[in-house]
């Protein structure tokens, strides 16, 4: 079984615990944030989507002592476009309730990252607070991928489909995702390749209206850089911003000019 099977069985008996709650959750509380897509299409830099990020099956503790609120009020001082909370319990350590925390701090998009496969995560994401959800194609039938981005979108929310090769890029664009990320960590393995990003950027369709992020294993300036040479409007960083001494510094270092395709 892969990590991601793994994570995937856990999350079944999680959508079954929220299901057999009594919850009466209101769509009209969705928080007015601004737009991440307009936010990252009209910006000149690459633009850092900033992690609140505890631990991960791969690196295990990260910081597992942190306060959410306090990290991702010095990532909106440092300048992120946006800020994830991961939500996932066992594997990363979060949690709805960091989510919510976060959303009564900041002003910026906010965005649940975990792995949704049905409509209650999604829920439960808008009752604390995030602007915008993510769904990686390969948890998800196409299907159920084409169900669960129209019921978001159709409650207010922006959608970051993540993505791992050239099908799972197909798929994306034939449920006209606006925000699509490809993600440089394997998530059967866990292994990261920043030439993951460079490959889909070479099929991505940058004269649509689409907006192109890389996601994991971003150090550095060198990284950004990178990616950012071949059309990235952002990047999704967790691990090396929860390490660094200086957020400000290091969030700073990855907001690089964008370049190498035309916007």
């Amino acid at each position: 079984m892969t990590i991601l099977e793994r994570i995937l069985e856990v999350k079944r008996l999680e959508v079954k615990q929220l299901l057999m709650e009594e919850r009466d959750v209101s769509c009209g509380t969705l928080s007015k944030r601004p737009s991440l897509f307009e936010t990252l299409k009209h910006s000149n830099l690459l633009e850092v989507i900033s992690e609140m990020k505890r631990a991960s099956p791969s690196k295990g503790m990260i910081a597992g002592q942190v306060d959410p609120v306090t990290q991702a009020t010095t990532y909106e001082r440092a300048g992120a476009a946006c800020i994830s909370v991961l939500t996932d319990k066992q594997f990363f350590k979060g949690s709805f309730d960091d989510l919510a925390a976060v959303s009564k701090a900041v002003q910026i998009p906010l965005l649940c990252k975990d792995f949704i496969i049905h409509e209650v995560q999604i829920d439960r994401a808008m009752e604390a607070g995030a602007s915008v959800i993510l769904l990686i194609v390969a948890a998800l039938d196409e299907g159920t991928l084409q169900r669960l981005h129209t019921y978001a979108t159709g409650n207010g929310l922006e959608v970051l489909v993540e993505v791992h090769d050239a099908k799972e890029l197909s798929q994306a664009l034939s449920i006209d995702a606006k925000l699509i990320g490809v993600n440089n960590r394997d998530l059967r393995t866990f292994e990261v390749d920043l030439s993951r990003t460079e490959e889909i950027s070479r099929l991505f369709p940058f004269n649509e209206d689409h907006v192109f992020i890389s996601e994991s294993g971003i150090m550095n300036g060198k990284d950004a850089k990178r990616v950012a040479t071949v059309g990235a409007s952002a990047v999704l960083v967790g691990e090396s911003l929860m390490r660094s001494a200086s957020v400000e510094d290091s969030l700073h270092s990855l907001q690089v000019p964008k370049g190498g395709v035309l916007q």
